[in-house]
């Protein structure tokens, strides 16, 4: 993947009860060198030295596993396409079901974290693949996605960082984590995941939803503020590998799993 990852803003902590979903409550402020989508790439596409050269063989069924992830991954997302309009759409709906969409480029989706108006400028750093993601999180972990959204848990920073950008930037990370744009894992966590996605083809949904989760642990363990995302960010890389080579068999036994609920 290159470097695609969005610039940021840093957005202040929404109020369910006074802020409405197409209000101008939410200010936002532009983001400083730490909240530049670089300098997050750089923290996730890290790799270590040892890994270099040096291959995992794959079972024929993960090979093909793998090859339908990455066709996945490659779709950029395109705001002339019907299917990602109505997808896009669908977002909104999970997102702010009492709420009607005025259009697909509206003031609106600043409320949800986007940069501006228009989100499709923001899904370059992750294609399509991250709409998807915020999707299957939004069906099968609803109370969860709302709570990130809203921000409900925890004693939060008055300066929070952006749910819709924080969420492509997993998706971003979670790619480059997992080596999956390599022909063959070049990591044992590369490795380690395609057994989960030879079992379960919405695997990296749902890794997706946990690292979404488990960084926002990790963002109120630290007491963060928008500028500490980066180090939030490599934290949560650095436990979900952890938890990744631990002896589990399903991703639903992952220790983090246990911050979902639906």
């Amino acid at each position: 993947m290159d470097d695609r990852g969005a610039s940021f803003v840093a957005v202040r902590r929404p109020n369910p009860h006074t802020d409405t979903c197409n209000s101008n409550s939410a200010e936002a402020v532009a983001g400083s060198a730490a909240w530049l989508g670089r300098g997050l790439s750089c923290v996730c596409a890290q790799r270590r030295d040892s890994d270099a050269g040096s291959f995992f063989d794959l079972t024929l069924a993960q090979e093909e596993c793998l090859e339908r992830l990455q066709r996945r991954i490659e779709v950029p997302y395109d705001g002339s396409i019907v299917e990602h309009q109505e997808a896009l759409k669908a977002l909104w709906k999970v997102a702010f079901p009492e709420e009607e969409l005025r259009g697909l480029i509206s003031e609106q989706w600043k409320e949800m974290g986007w940069q501006g108006k228009d989100p499709s400028t923001d899904f370059r750093g992750g294609g399509f693949i991250s709409l998807e993601n915020f999707l299957f999180f939004a069906r099968n972990f609803p109370k969860s996605f709302q709570d990130l959204l809203w921000k409900r848990e925890g004693d939060r920073s008055v300066w929070e960082y952006p749910f819709a950008v924080a969420g492509v930037n997993i998706t971003f990370m979670l790619v480059q984590m997992l080596d999956l744009e390599a022909v063959k894992p070049r990591t044992l966590v590369g490795a380690t995941f395609l057994k989960f996605l030879e079992e379960n083809e919405s695997a990296f949904d749902l890794l997706y939803c946990i690292a979404f989760k488990l960084m926002d642990h990790q963002w109120l363990s630290m007491r963060a503020s928008y500028m500490d995302f980066n180090t939030v960010m490599k934290s949560t890389r650095q436990e979900l590998e952890k938890e990744l080579l631990q002896e589990v068999s399903r991703l639903e036994d992952l220790p983090s799993y246990k911050l979902l609920s639906q």
